[in-house]
Formats: C-alpha cells, sequence, structure tokens
C-alpha cells in the first residue's frame, strides 16, 4: 500500500501529509491484526488499522491530532464560553476544572482519550480518590458537553464521554427522601418544645408547609408576605459565594416565579417572624446583576447580616444530633430540601392535581412533579385503592 515501509528491525511506518499539508508518520511492530507480535515487543493497534483511522479523519475533516489540545485546555475553553452563569454553576466548573488540573488525565490530548479510558478515569475517581457519586455526576456533566463542543468542532470524531454513568460508577449517593407524617409531627414538637431551637420553629413549619427551596426562602423580604391575601411572593433565591459576598439571583428556573398559597398556620407563623423580628439600625442590603437593591429579609445572622441556606443546614444538623441524643428511636437526616420533597409528597398522597402541585413547587417540568408519585409507599397505594372501590361500589 502506498506510503508503507518497513524498517531493518522489523517496524512498519506509515507516511502520509496531514489536511495541513504536514507530512507524518505513524508505527507498529504488526501490518494486520493477524500477525504475532514480535516477543519483548509492546503491544499496539496494527499499522493498516491505524492509517484506516488517519484516512477516515481526512476524509471527515478532522483537525489531525486533535488540534494538540489537552482534556484540561478543552474544558477551559468549554467553560470559558459560560457566561452569566449562577454563582453556584460557576462554583462547580472551578471544582471539576481543579480536579482536572490535578490528575494526569487531564494533560492527556483529547483525540487520544478513547470510550474506554474515559470510563476506566471516572472508575479511577471512584474506587481510588474516593470521589462520590454526586461529583462524579458533576464532573462528567462538565466533560461531556466538552467533548461533544470537539466533536462539532472537529477536533474528534467520537464522543468518549456518551454513556450512561450508572452503568460505569457505583450510585452510592444517599437518597433524601421524604419523611413520614409521624416524623414531621415529632421533629415540629421536638423544636418547638426546645429551649434553644424553639426560636426556629416557625421557619421550620414553614419551609414543611410551602415546598419553598431555602434559597427561596432565605430570599423572601417583608413585602412578598401578603398576609391579607394569604399567598407569598416567590421570585428571587439569596446566596453567598464562597468569597462571602451576598447576591441576589433568579429563581432556579422561570418557574420558580410564582405565588404560593398560605394556610392559616404558616400566615400565623409569618406574623411571629414579622412580630419577632430584630430591629436594625441599618438594614442590610443585597443587589442583584440589574442592580435591584433588596433589604427587609426575615432573619439575620449573629452579625446582622441575612442568614442563608448554610446556616440552615447547620441548624436542621444540629436539631437531629439532639433529638437522637435523647431518643432510642433515631430520626433520619432531615434537611431543608427533605422538608420541601415532604410537602411534595404529603400534597401528592393527599391527592393534589399535579399541574397545581408542580406550580406551587416551582417545578419547570412535569415530570419532576410526578417523580414524587415513586416515593409513595404500599399503605398509600392501599388507601388509594379503596378510595376508589368504594366510590366505584
Amino acid at each position: 500500500m502506498t506510503g508503507e515501509s518497513q524498517d531493518k528491525e522489523g517496524r512498519y511506518r506509515y507516511k502520509y501529509c496531514d489536511a495541513f499539508g504536514n507530512r507524518k508518520s505513524v508505527y507498529s511492530w504488526r501490518l494486520t491484526e493477524a500477525d504475532p507480535y514480535p516477543r519483548g515487543k509492546s503491544k499496539d493497534i496494527p499499522l493498516r488499522e491505524k492509517e484506516k483511522d488517519i484516512q477516515k479523519n481526512l476524509a471527515n475533516g478532522i483537525v489531525p491530532d486533535g488540534g494538540n489540545v489537552t482534556v484540561l485546555e478543552l474544558v477551559q475553553k468549554y467553560v470559558g464560553q459560560k457566561k452569566g452563569v449562577k454563582h453556584n454553576t460557576q462554583a462547580n466548573y472551578n471544582f471539576v476544572i481543579n480536579i482536572i488540573k490535578r490528575d494526569p488525565f487531564g494533560a492527556k490530548r483529547i483525540d487520544q482519550v478513547k470510550l474506554s479510558d474515559a470510563k476506566t478515569w471516572l472508575i479511577k475517581l471512584q474506587q481510588v480518590d474516593g470521589r462520590g457519586y454526586s461529583s462524579i455526576h458533576s464532573i462528567r456533566g462538565v466533560l461531556r458537553p466538552a467533548f461533544q463542543m470537539a466533536v462539532d468542532d472537529d477536533l474528534i470524531r467520537r464522543n468518549p464521554f456518551e454513556f450512561h454513568l450508572s452503568t460505569v460508577v457505583v450510585n452510592n449517593s444517599v437518597t433524601r427522601e421524604a419523611i413520614t407524617r409521624k416524623q414531621e409531627r415529632q421533629y415540629l414538637e421536638f423544636v418547638k418544645n426546645d429551649n434553644h431551637f424553639s426560636r426556629y420553629y416557625d421557619a421550620i413549619y414553614i419551609l414543611f408547609h410551602t415546598g419553598l427551596r431555602i434559597s427561596e426562602f432565605c430570599g423572601l423580604i417583608k413585602e412578598d408576605i401578603d398576609l391579607k391575601e394569604g399567598k407569598l411572593r416567590v421570585e428571587r433565591q439569596l446566596q453567598r459565594t464562597r468569597d462571602m459576598q451576598y447576591i441576589i439571583e433568579d429563581t432556579k428556573t422561570p418557574s420558580g416565579v410564582r405565588f404560593v398559597p398560605m394556610t392559616k398556620e404558616v400566615m400565623d407563623c409569618f406574623r411571629n417572624i414579622l412580630e419577632n423580628r430584630e430591629k436594625l439600625k441599618a438594614e442590610p442590603v443585597v443587589s442583584d446583576v440589574k442592580g435591584n437593591m433588596y433589604h427587609g429579609f426575615l432573619f439575620m445572622d449573629k452579625n446582622g447580616r441575612p442568614m442563608v441556606a448554610l446556616h440552615w443546614e447547620k441548624y436542621f444538623q444540629h436539631i437531629r444530633e439532639k433529638y437522637n441524643s435523647i431518643y432510642k428511636v433515631q430520626m433520619p437526616c432531615i434537611t431543608p430540601h427533605v422538608c420541601r420533597h415532604t410537602f411534595c409528597s404529603n400534597m401528592a398522597k393527599s391527592g393534589m392535581n399535579p399541574k397545581t402541585l408542580q406550580y406551587i413547587m416551582g417545578h419547570s417540568d412535569i415530570s419532576v412533579t410526578l417523580n414524587t408519585y415513586t416515593h409513595l409507599q404500599f399503605d398509600d397505594a392501599l388507601e388509594e385503592m379503596k378510595k376508589v372501590c368504594n366510590a366505584v361500589g
């Protein structure tokens, strides 16, 4: 075949010109798959197979050698094109880049990353480096679109990260399930009667009975609470960045902007919060990217700054630890998100229309709301069947 030759040691060589007219050569100790490996020589792909890949890449206009782009350079380029992302998303990008920087995989040329290489690396992250499934999910969530960008740019032919993660890495993440109504009552009763944590009872009750995301709850200001109409305006999130900067962001999705109806009990909790709210000499002000200024947040930390999600997550942790140190029957892990999930499950069990529940939860996709119904137990199915049978009878 044109361009093929063999040196004195028996190694095969194929000479060709790349898409830019540069002369290139590839080598192998075997010409075809049927040829045996010479003794003492490392295993390699046969020369003819390499030739097929080269010709296919040239025919498809694939840039040779992946443009000499490394995995790290590719990810940095991909992330660099993401402008105006929320700070949590940017923090995730930085997390992924830092992992790739420290790993030899990051220096690998992208055209040399095969499907098996991508899978092996993710397995190594879990089994050797001790990364959790959620972290690996985030890492793959950046690498897959980054490599797809390389495919679209004709740097490589296939995306090596295009596979189902669960088929490669063990999902060892802890699922935060909704708690039972009995557990909810016991938890709230404990908080209400505890000398220290009772100050947070109203807020925790609200989280259990509105389904608000904790960042949405932290972003509420006094003007959002309409006690006359019994509705709660949700249209922003309060976040705090790693460098301790407070920022206002839009809701998670456009569907997150909504009015949440309040029960009498929820309104009573908001009244208590507003009446007991600390009077400050100067209200802290937080602005959004458009320059809009917000003040009148409901809860302040010891430094007089608005409380954020991390504060509440710590309070929930300490409440559970104290509860479990007193009672033999242990309370499961309860977080602000568990409150949200519990509310959604309770509304589903009560027969609320899924579309109505979708609106209240601020879900952009009905499938997210419907997935709540998969968490119902046998007793729920039995009760529902009895209702249907009695109606038919």
